[in-house]
């Protein structure tokens, strides 16, 4: 999928919030970094963390809220 899609998606399961949903993906890319697996069922050799982490969140395996 491309990215501008991709990124769409994401968007929309974080109600349009661009800053929640980037805080969101930097969290998530970290800990891929540091060694969590992804969660997505197709091969990410070579993906970036912070596009794992996109799609991640378009395909609703990650679920992003705001703690208060």
């Amino acid at each position: 999928m491309r990215t501008e899609k991709l990124t769409a998606k994401a968007l929309e399961k974080v109600n349009f919030d661009k800053y929640l949903l980037a805080n969101a993906v930097g969290k998530r890319a970290e800990k891929i970094a540091n060694g969590a697996q992804p969660l997505l069922d197709t091969d990410t050799t070579g993906m970036k963390y912070s596009d794992i982490a996109l799609q991640e969140i378009a395909e609703g395996k990650i679920i992003v809220s705001i703690e208060g």
